[in-house]
């Protein structure tokens, strides 16, 4: 990755490469959590109003999916739907399904898959989410796009801001749960 301008002493990293870096490091960091966990430990709860490792590696990766397809890039499928990843979850198509709103019930009564499923889909959804930002240009983080939480729309620049920090609270839970079910070490 290329770093840009020497402003002052300062290198100012344009918004792409600076939501990539932080992106990439959360990435690395779960990928270090989730190595050595089985599909039994990716399930765990803590407690009945915790989410498992699983289920937050999920989550996160259908943000991202959504965030990409749904948020930027107004009329392209969803890689959940598009590539079939609903049916290998076993759940529906609706494009709105990210876990976001579920009680502590159905958090509990989901069957996670393999975790060969849920890292394919990380995996897939990271290619994707890479390719896609480091192609957008200045102008295409100016282009306003429909935010429900925003007032109405706001500047992809923005957006992608809301991504990365969901995608880092959730990877650093997935660390944090890797360290409580595994012990010190998670991130070495």
């Amino acid at each position: 990755m290329a770093y840009g301008n020497l402003i002052y002493g300062v290198i100012i990293m344009p918004a792409t490469e600076t939501a990539l870096s932080a992106l990439e490091r959360n990435w690395g960091m779960v990928d270090k959590a989730l190595d050595g966990v089985d599909d039994d430990a990716l399930g765990i709860q803590p407690n009945d109003q915790s989410n498992s490792m699983g289920w937050l590696l999920w989550h996160m990766s259908r943000v991202v999916d959504r965030f990409i397809h749904a948020r930027f890039q107004q009329d392209a499928p969803q890689m959940w739907i598009k590539d079939g990843w609903h049916e290998k979850f076993g759940l529906d198509a609706d494009p709105n399904t990210t876990g976001m709103g579920w009680s502590a019930e159905q958090v509990a009564a989901w069957k996670l898959p393999a975790k060969h499923v849920l890292v394919e889909y990380y995996e897939a959804v990271k290619t994707t989410a890479r390719d896609y930002i480091s192609a957008l240009s200045e102008s295409d983080l100016e282009r306003q796009v429909p935010f429900p939480t925003l007032p109405d729309t706001a500047p992809i620049r923005t957006v992608l801001g809301v991504l990365v920090y969901d995608n880092i609270v959730h990877g650093g839970q997935i660390a944090y749960l890797k360290g409580y079910h595994k012990g010190m070490g998670w991130f070495f």
